[in-house]
Parts: structure tokens; sequence; C-alpha cells
């Protein structure tokens, strides 16, 4: 009699509830008929499953598309069971070689411990940070001497590590494969032995790694781990994987008008999406959504308005995503400033070209950026747009400069 045969219909029920919301959303889950067996194992038992998540602070910066694995993680924390942030500050020195055409910088001690303290702030927008084992795995991978680390390695082929894409398209091109790197599956896959996980989450792009996890596992005789793996969310332009080196991405700790603002811009077909993976909307509503979009006559506009609010009160609160939605719609549909704009004090010329007042402002990184925001039409001063990159402007008592459709600057002449 397997598990599930085991249990009584109050039981049953209870599993299909947790199976049915633990698996929306997955793209695949490794293996199917496990993941329910071990939910089934922890109603039976009273015991809650311990649920792993990997991460090499490789930067302090959270976005919404890191919000796809932490819902999956807030919706385990519901049910009772056990979330395991593991910080990954020993293998963070070699880096993750994912998704990579050439060797990942490595991590110092100092960068490390500066990212896991901005990921947890973060991070607690989302999940209950309280509830979160906190683990990394400096402990016991420092400890592990070379006779343990070659019993590790000596399970694993050459022929087996290059069966990942990355490497096997950096060893087809000639770039060079460091044997360092091969470690870093390995070293993770030590990671859930020690942890004793019985889910390992990770995105799309993580599939090769985490499946390690169960090799490694199995070699020291522990019940194997079964594999969420997340879809990766594409960002603002609708083609690449949210990312800031892109700038297509929005940020969990930017200012809530910028954030609604931002989600306003994702093109239509990916608001379903953003619903169901980066929302904290339940099951039910994101279908509900998705059945309204596919609807002839329904206003995508309307339904991304309410995607924005949700962002910004869950980053937030139900007040602050109110006072954004308000912002938006003067600023963007009524083509109106807003009530009330940032002022700065200028204690500069009185009379400047546009492209250095917008770079003296700080308000673009670059002038050649300024240059081609002044052509695209993107600058106004006074609501009056600027084209011509080498106008003068005047600086007065409470001038507004306007950089693209979020930016709002009022100047206040310093006094002598």
């Amino acid at each position: 009699m397997n598990v599930i045969e085991q249990l009584n219909e109050s039981q049953l029920k209870e599993l299909e509830k947790q199976y049915s919301i633990l698996s929306s959303g997955v793209a695949e889950i490794l293996p199917k008929e496990e993941f329910k067996e071990k939910i089934a194992k922890s109603i039976r038992d009273q015991k809650p499953l311990k649920v792993k998540l990997g991460l090499d602070p490789t930067a302090p910066d959270v976005h919404i598309g890191h919000t796809v694995v932490l819902n999956k993680l807030k919706q385990f924390q519901e049910f009772g069971h056990t979330i395991q942030l593991l910080i990954g500050d020993f293998t963070g020195k070699i880096g993750d070689p994912s998704g990579k055409d050439t060797t990942r910088k490595a991590l110092t001690d100092e960068e490390v411990r500066y990212n896991a303290k901005t990921y947890f702030e973060q991070f607690g927008k989302v999940i209950n940070m309280e509830a979160v084992e906190l683990h990394y795995n400096s402990k016991w991978l420092s400890e592990v001497d070379l006779t343990k680390m070659l019993h590790l390695a000596s399970n694993v082929t050459v022929a087996r590590m290059l069966e990942r894409d990355d490497f096997t398209n950096r060893y087809e091109a000639n770039k060079p494969i460091y044997l360092h790197e091969f470690f870093y599956p390995i070293m993770q896959g030590y990671d859930s032995v020690v942890l004793e996980s019985d889910i390992e989450l990770g995105g799309t792009d993580q599939h090769f790694n985490v499946l390690f996890g169960r090799q490694v596992q199995e070699q020291f005789n522990k019940e194997r781990q079964v594999v969420l793996l997340l879809p990766l969310l594409e960002g603002l332009d609708g083609v690449e994987k949210m990312s800031k080196s892109k700038n297509n991405y929005i940020g969990v700790d930017e200012e809530p008008n910028e954030i609604f603002g931002k989600t306003m811009s994702i093109p239509d077909e990916l608001i379903g999406k953003y619903f169901e993976l980066a929302s904290n909307a339940p099951v039910e509503k994101v279908k509900q959504i998705k059945d309204q979009l596919e609807q002839s006559g329904i206003n995508p506009r309307d339904t991304k308005l309410e995607l924005a609010f949700s962002f910004v009160e869950m980053f937030y609160d139900t007040a602050t995503a109110e006072q954004s939605k308000q912002h938006f719609l003067t600023v963007f549909q009524k083509n109106q400033m807003p009530d009330e704009i940032p002022e700065v004090e200028w204690t500069g010329e009185l009379t400047i070209n546009i492209v250095d007042l917008i770079k003296e402002l700080n308000l673009l990184p670059s002038k050649s950026e300024a240059r081609r925001m002044v052509t695209g039409g993107g600058i106004r001063v006074d609501q009056e747009k600027v084209q011509d990159p080498y106008e003068t402007i005047a600086i007065k008592e409470g001038i507004v400069i306007q950089v693209g459709k979020r930016k709002f600057v009022k100047l206040k002449i310093a006094s002598n």
C-alpha cells in the first residue's frame, strides 16, 4: 500500500488542495509522482516538508523576476512547510556557471555578506523571514577534506558535466572551462545532503544543478529530493529574461510610482503570466483574470492597473498603492503634472544646455543617453517638449524638468 492509499478522506482533500496550489505555475516537476507522495507523507506523519532555495547573492537588488520563486515559497509556508534559505557564501566564491558563456566572477566575503543582508530585507516583502531557516554553506563546505571531495567527484563523469549547455557551448567555441567550475553543482548537491531537503526550487535555467542534488543525495543513501522548476519571467521588453543588466526590470525596492508606471508598460500579452507568477493573487483569481483577458471587449489596461496596484500593495501597503494609482492616472491619462514633485536646490549657472542640465541633475546616467532622450521627445521643461539637444534652458524658480514618463524634478534656486 503506497502512502496516498493510507490517507483518510479529509487527508486526501488536503493532499489535492496542496498539490493543486503548489504545482500551479510550475514549469516542470521532477519527478511528478514523487512530489505528490512527499506531500501525502507530510500530511500522514504531520511533518512539514523541507523546501530548499539556494542563493548565490551575486547582486544586492531583487526584482519582480525573483518573486516567481518567492511566491512559491510563500505558498509552501502557508501550508506549514519549512523553508530552507541557503546562502552560497562558499559556492559564491566559485560562481554559478549556469547560462554563462564565460567563467563567472567570484564574490568576496564582503560582497556576499552585503548582498545577503539586502536579500533578506527585500525577501521579507514577500515571505515571512522570521519563519525561514537560514543556512550558509561555508559552515560545512569549508570543512570538506580532499578525501570527501574526491569521493563526491568520483561518481561524476566529464561527459556528464559536458551535458550542460553552457559548458558544451564554451567547449565548442574554444572558450576556457576551469576545473573548479565542475565542482559547483557537486557542492550544491552536497548542500541538499546536509540539509536533508525534500524539495528544491529553482528557475528552468537551474535544471542541471538542482537535479544533480538528487544524484548526490542517492550517493549518500539519503531520500532524494523532488525538483520544482519555475519559469523565467520576461522583462519589460517582453523578450529577454528580466535582468537589471538588460534594464528591463522592476525592482522590489524601487519607488512606488516607479513600480506602478513600469508595470503599466509591460506588453499586454504578459499580463496573465505576471499575475500568475509574480503577484500574490490566489490561483482562482488568476484563472478568472486569464479568462477575462481572452474575452473580446475587455480593455487590458484595466487589468494592468489591477496588476500594478497589486505589486505596490505587496511591496508597500494599500494606501501607497492607491496613491500610486492616482499619480499614474493624473500624469499619464490626464497629461497633468503630479501634485508632489521632489525639489532640488540648484547652485549652477542660470542658463545651461538641456543635456548638461539632465546630467547635472543625475536624471540620466550619461550625456549620450540624455541626447537620445531629447531627440526622442522624452524631455519636457514646464510641460513643453524639448527637441533640440543643443537648446539652452533659462533656469528660474520652480521650473519643472521631466524625463520620460515618471521622473519629475522641481528646481529651487539657491540663495546667495
